[in-house]
This record gives structure tokens, sequence and C-alpha cells, in this order.
């Protein structure tokens, strides 16, 4: 049966992700790829035009998965300006104790040596797709009165880049936790996001303890998930 090309290419996107996954983006081949899908070196151009241009793919696809996730609370009705940004920056679709043990895989492969690459992608087309919707969420609530934000695109700016700090953070916790040591991992990642939601709360100029940046409970259980 010949399958359509945007079947073919979700196909590639699917392996590419599961290799990537196992074994590293470095070390993963576009004939690693294609042998495993089963289709030849050109049809595999036929889609894409390197591996570079299918990891640029690939990212794109996970930012939008992640985008689809946050945007129902990006448009909820109930929540105004604060209530928005408490429920997008906790991530209480994603940073909940029931998906801790998926995001620790996620984590332990994006922060692999080898799959540097990878998580530079991943975080830039994330960052490209989420932050004109964060500037639109700061420019209404700046617009109720809810916020007071002069520049709502450099501010979404500053947000994003704030939580790349979390990379070097969750690192050392998870390194603490393989060492046994999990109640000082939490107690660490616990503060760390608590003052996460301070500094965001100081760059909005609202009051400390305004933004909750996790759900209580989830630096435990993400760094004891097996």
């Amino acid at each position: 049966m010949i399958k359509s090309p945007e079947i073919r290419s979700a196909e590639l996107l699917d392996c590419a992700q599961r290799l990537f996954f196992e074994r590293g983006y470095d070390n993963t081949t576009v004939n690693d790829i294609i042998r495993e899908v089963g289709l030849s070196k050109g049809a595999f151009y036929h889609h894409f035009a390197s591996k570079e241009a299918l990891l640029e793919a690939l990212s794109a696809r996970l930012a939008r998965d992640s985008m689809a996730e946050l945007q129902p609370m990006l448009e909820d009705p109930s929540l105004d300006a604060i209530g928005r940004l408490n429920a997008l920056f906790a991530g209480s679709r994603q940073l909940n104790v029931e998906l801790a043990p998926q995001l620790r895989r996620t984590f332990f492969v994006l922060f692999r040596p080898e799959n540097l690459a990878l998580f530079h992608r991943v975080d830039l087309a994330a960052r490209e797709l989420v932050l004109p919707a964060i500037a639109d969420l700061l420019r209404k609530g700046t617009e109720e009165g809810a916020l007071d934000v002069p520049d709502p695109e450099a501010f979404a700016e500053m947000l994003l880049q704030l939580r790349l700090i979390f990379r070097d953070v969750t690192q050392q916790a998870l390194r603490q936790a393989e060492l046994g040591q999990i109640e000082e991992a939490a107690q660490m990642l616990d503060e760390r996001l608590r003052l996460y939601g301070i500094a965001i709360d100081r760059l909005l100029k609202l009051p400390d303890g305004t933004i909750k940046a996790v759900q209580p409970g989830f630096s435990r259980a993400f760094l004891e998930a097996g």
C-alpha cells in the first residue's frame, strides 16, 4: 500500500523521536532511521533535506504538542490574567505528581551530553511558539489593569529565559537523588521552584507568593519516579 507523504513523514518523526530518546541525537544516523522505517535513503531525502531538518521538524512537533496542553489554560474564560499566569507557570497540566515519571524520563534524555542539539532545538521551537501567547496574556492583563507590563514581548522573553536555570538545578537534584539523598534534593528543588515563583512576582510587580511555580509534592514524586 502506498502511504501518503503526511503519513510517511509522521512515521519518520516517530522513529526519529524513539531513536533519539534511546540512543541520543548524535548517536543516531539517517541510516538507522531508514532501516527502522523500511525506506530508501532517497525516499528519506524526499521528506527531509537532512538529519538536522528532521530534528527541526521533530522539535516543532514536540513544541506544538506542549502548546496544545497550554492552550486551554491561556484561553480559560473563568480565569483572570493572574489566574492564567498561575496556571501557566505552575504547569498544572505538566508539573504534577501524575506526570512525574514521564517528565523524569524526558529530562534524562534531553540532558544527556549527546542530546545537546536536541535540547536546544526543542527549547527554541517551544519558545518561538509560546512567546506570542505569553506576550498576548501580559498585554491583556495590562489592559485589564491586573498587570503593569510596559513591554509585553520583552517581558515574555524574560519569563521564558528564567526557566532555563532549571536545567542545571534539575541535573543537580537528580544526581543527589541517585546518591540516595532524596530528601535533600527535594528540598533544594522545592526551594528553587519557590524562588522561581518569587522572581516572576517581582518581575511583574506582584506580591511575593502570587505565582505558585509547582504543585505540592511534585519535587519528591519527580525525584522518586522510576
